[in-house]
Order: structure tokens, then sequence, then C-alpha cells
């Protein structure tokens, strides 16, 4: 808890990247949660990794072990051998709450006919979709998700990076006439925050760090910065907590 507030980081990486050389264990991201006061994070696997089952299965052993701490997304390449398998082991099996989508290394084009499996896959599994947006355009832009999101109208899509802060008008826009789009604030600047607020109601609004070294800024914004009381607690944890838990709000 922090200030008062429940906080849910809705985009924390473990495991091992493998095009950066990053690790992040458990024990690293509960300190880091510890020191910054969140509550509860949702693990997401690095972009690229060895072995796609392999960081699942330590994101699974990790909410086992912590159950009130951690939820867990999987990331699986679309286009590669065993995606349907996968998708259904992760949450039939593993219990995964999310699937997560990385535009600039998954390389399918969200507009596209042929990529409609993916978001089927998501429907079928009752997951909601957190997507990549900013770096890796086109496909990672917020506006792509626009027909993706209408077609595929039971399933959640969430903005992360709000479009990487350059295109946070469009993650505005993508919000505003889908309904079932949520934005996740992280890498915005609090002006802008105050911006997407104004436009996008609350209760699909969330709070991400991508990694450790930014949970403090982070949060720390959505706490400090001038948002209505209600606001914060939504952004900072009623809104995943129903997302991706299924769970009613805090009464605060």
């Amino acid at each position: 808890m922090r200030d008062g507030f429940l906080v849910y980081d809705t985009h924390a990486h473990l495991g091992t990247a493998r095009h950066s050389g990053r690790r992040a264990a458990p024990d690293d991201l509960l300190r880091a949660m510890d020191g910054a006061g969140v509550d509860r994070a949702m693990l997401i696997p690095f972009p690229v990794v060895e072995d796609v089952r392999a960081s699942h299965d330590e994101i699974a052993a990790a909410v086992r072990a912590h159950p009130d701490r951690f939820a867990g997304c999987a990331c699986i390449p679309p286009l590669g051998p065993g995606f349907a398998c996968e998708v259904r082991r992760c949450a039939e099996t593993l219990g995964m709450r999310a699937l997560k989508l990385q535009p600039q290394y998954h390389s399918i084009n969200p507009i596209a006919a042929s990529s409609e499996f993916f978001f089927a896959a998501a429907v079928e599994h009752r997951l909601p979709v957190i997507v990549h947006t900013g770096a890796g355009a086109p496909f990672a832009l917020p506006s792509l998700y626009i027909l993706p999101a209408r077609q595929f109208s039971d399933l959640n899509i969430v903005i992360a990076h709000a479009g990487g802060g350059i295109y946070a008008a469009e993650a505005i826009v993508a919000a505003t006439v889908c309904p079932n789009i949520y934005v996740e604030l992280s890498s915005l600047m609090p002006h802008q925050v105050i911006e997407v607020a104004s436009r996008v109601p609350s209760s699909r609004l969330m709070a991400g760090s991508d990694l450790p070294e930014s949970l403090e800024t982070e949060m720390g914004k959505i706490v400090s910065i001038a948002l209505p009381e209600s606001a914060r607690r939504d952004i900072l944890w009623n809104t995943p907590r129903r997302l991706f838990d299924g769970l009613a709000p805090d009464a605060g």
C-alpha cells in the first residue's frame, strides 16, 4: 500500500531477456514492490526469451508461491509453432490471466485478416490482450487496435504504455471510440496522464512499471498528480483488480 492506496503494477517483466540479457527473479521484484508500496503485480515474460514454455513455467511457479502478490500473463510468438497449444496450456493449466502481444517482435499486423486467430484465441480463453504500443510502429500504433476491438467485442484490449507518450493522443482516441479498450499509463509524463484521465474513464485506466527501476516513478506519479481520489483508486487498483482478477473494487 502506498499513501493509503492499494497498488497493482499491471506491467512487470519476470525471467531472462534474450535480447538484452536482463534478468528479473521473483525475489528481485518482491523487494522492488515492497520498496515502492506495490501490493500486486502482473508478471509478463520479456519480449524475447530462450524458451517460451520455461518462461511461462517460471511465472506460474512465482504465482503459486505468492498468489496474493502475483498474477501471470502469457507471451507467445503468434507465428511460431504451437501457439494455440501454448495459449491453452497457459490459460487452462497455468492459470494465466492475460495474453501479451509484442508487435515489434511478433510481426503481425493487427488489422489483417491473417491476424484474427490471435484475438480469437484470446476470446476463446477469456484472456484480455495486453499490447505493447509506441516503439515498433506501425503495428504498435494504438489506433490499429480499434478494428480488432470492434470485431471482437467480447475481448478487452489493454493499450500498454499508452502509445509510449508520442502516440498518447492515439491511445485516447482508441479508448474513446471502443469501450473494450483500456489504457495502461507507464511512460507518460504527468501532464499526459492528466489529459488521458480527462477523456478516458478511470474504470479503464491502470498503472504499470515495465521495469523495477521505474516502479517508484510510475506509481509515484499516479499518487501525486492532480486527480480525484476515486480516479487514483481505480488506476492503482480497482481497474486491474476487476479486469484481471475478476474481483470487486476496493471501497477505499
